[in-house]
């Protein structure tokens, strides 16, 4: 089976590649690896095995794939899916971004939950599987009981999410604005006679000065927070909050009687470490341990 890999290096990529090496997947596929950027350059993603980098734009290239795994990002899977669908190719697509996840052609990957839909899509020829949302998946699988006995009326959900769902390029930013806070305040933090007070006006300083960087997040993360992820729906929600509801009950398939989630989600200055809590509004009174056992 000739597989494609696209954004195998970024963050998601880079796990997707330790857990297929590590369950041994590759050898059971012939893989090719694809590249936006470096295009013929020699690299080795595996140990001991050089590959060539194909092009991730090339449509010529892509349909020669049986399977194409996309990391790349929904910018990537936006230019590049549908002409590729165009053209004639037949081929799986399996994909971290989340452009495809409602479209009513795909499948939202949670195996433990929707194993039998997942099958069910493929023998009718389904062709699209997407990765769901890190927190709704998280939330998700934590739930599944409550939801296959049809037990909850609603949830609210307070998701604190770290730099890596943004991306390499992010979490790469965040350590910038670390380094940055402390250079600032490294004198006084190094005298004992330093004052908290004067330590912490040196790092509000820094944080709102011009040259902090804030390229990738649009504000400070370190030493602070985000309260909002991703773009705005004009309803009052973030597209990150309105994921929760959509998503879920697209992997339950309950999207003609939605379970009604809503939420919060805010950025938090942790490397990969998400958090999430959760207000559950059941339809029963039940007992600690018999939530528990579900």
């Amino acid at each position: 089976m000739q597989v494609g890999l696209v954004g195998w290096r970024g963050m998601v990529g880079s796990v997707l590649m330790q857990r297929m090496s590590a369950e041994k997947d590759f050898d059971k596929i012939n893989p090719t690896f694809f590249s936006t950027s470096q295009v013929g350059q020699s690299v080795v993603p595996l140990d001991g095995a050089e590959a060539v980098l194909r092009d991730a734009n090339s449509l010529n290239q892509l349909s020669g794939m049986d399977v194409i795994i996309s990391c790349q990002g929904g910018a990537y899977t936006k230019q590049v899916h549908g002409p590729l669908r165009e053209s004639g190719w037949s081929g799986y697509w399996i994909d971290a971004a989340s452009t495809l996840r409602m479209s009513p052609d795909s499948v939202i990957v949670l195996d433990p939950i929707n194993g039998g839909d997942i099958d069910a899509a493929l023998s009718i020829g389904k062709k699209d599987f997407i990765g769901g949302n890190c927190t709704t998946s998280l939330m998700a699988l934590a739930m599944h009981g409550l939801f296959r006995e049809g037990l909850v009326e609603w949830v609210s959900t307070m998701t604190y999410q770290a730099a890596s769902g943004a991306g390499a390029q992010n979490m790469r930013e965040l350590i910038l604005q670390m380094g940055s806070i402390y250079d600032a305040a490294q004198s006084e933090l190094s005298s004992s006679t330093g004052k908290i007070l004067d330590i912490d006006a040196l790092v509000l300083d820094r944080m709102r000065a011009q040259e902090f960087p804030t390229e990738h997040f649009g504000a400070p993360l370190a030493g602070s927070l985000i309260p909002w992820i991703d773009s705005d729906l004009g309803n009052g929600q973030s597209k990150e909050e309105w994921k929760a509801q959509a998503e879920t009950n697209k992997i339950l398939c309950r999207e003609e009687s939605p379970i009604a989630i809503e939420g919060i989600c805010v950025r938090v200055g942790t490397m990969r470490c998400h958090s999430q809590a959760l207000t559950i509004k059941l339809n029963q009174n039940l007992s600690e341990d018999h939530i528990l056992d579900k």
